[in-house]
């Protein structure tokens, strides 16, 4: 997948990984860039500084509506969406008992919309469109905790291995309709997200520059790579847990009794 000369949508772009991989698309030529964020102040900066090619959009990912007007007015200006990156994502934690039954029914339904539902709403939005001209890309952005888990973080973890289900299913089902599917799977990136959780158990190996994540997903993205992990660590995991799951999971409890030794909380 090149960018260049390509009209392109980006959610959760005001901030973090998704300003990173905005300002990273305009850099490699691509024609428009939508910046599209419910912090429209945010979204609106991120698309001043990177240009005229850039517009910002105040979006709710969750609003079926909002998605679809924001994709035919983009259209309507710059011409069909060749790629949609849906990045944008919340996360809870399983405080303040740190059980995986700590989040409200409340919470459990809002990080489901956000982190899984909204995907399903964008692909209703521009998949018809690209399977109808036999090109196009989608990029779902996961996590690592959706290869792995991430200790603490219990919906989180669950929505973000929906998300890889999901986006597994889209690239079996419509990668003969010529449409690129990637999945975004990396450790802690830095970001509003990640802020002060340089101790934490998801940043045991360390926090990325949103800089440096933009520009590995790009090089892995012009391979034509289905799974996308800017971090190295995440294969060797990813292996281990395959190879022998109950010692994985052993390995895991392990992990979390030392976390709440030392910090207090596992996450």
């Amino acid at each position: 997948m090149d960018v260049k000369g390509k009209v392109v949508v980006v959610t959760g772009g005001a901030s973090g990984i998704g300003t990173a991989l905005c300002k990273k698309f305009a850099a490699e030529g691509a024609k428009a860039v939508a910046v599209a964020d419910l912090d429209y102040d945010g979204a609106s900066s991120v698309a001043d500084e990177i240009g005229a090619q850039a517009k910002a959009y105040r979006l709710d990912v969750t609003d079926q509506e909002a998605v679809q007007s924001m994709v035919d007015d983009f259209e309507a200006a710059q011409g069909p969406i060749d790629m949609y990156v849906s990045n944008a994502g919340i996360i809870f934690s399983d405080a303040p008992d740190w059980t995986t039954i700590s989040q409200t029914n409340e919470q459990w339904q809002k990080i489901w919309e956000v982190n899984v539902f909204a995907h399903i709403l964008a692909c209703r939005a521009v998949l018809p469109q690209m399977i109808e001209r036999k090109s196009g890309a989608f990029i779902v952005t996961a996590s690592a905790a959706g290869l792995l888990s991430q200790i603490g973080d219990t919906s989180y973890s669950t929505t973000k291995h929906a998300a890889v289900g999901f986006a597994e299913s889209m690239a079996i089902s419509h990668g003969d309709d010529g449409i690129y599917v990637a999945c975004l799977c990396p450790q802690a990136v830095k970001s509003k997200m990640t802020a002060d959780a340089e101790d934490s158990s998801a940043a045991v190996d360390g926090v990325m520059e949103a800089d440096e994540f933009a520009n590995r997903v790009y090089a892995q993205m012009q391979e034509g790579r289905f799974m996308i992990r800017p971090h190295d660590t995440v294969e060797g995991y990813f292996q281990a847990k395959a190879a022998d799951y109950d010692r994985w999971i052993g390995g895991m409890r392990k992990f979390r009794r030392n976390q709440m030794q030392a910090t207090g909380k596992p996450i």
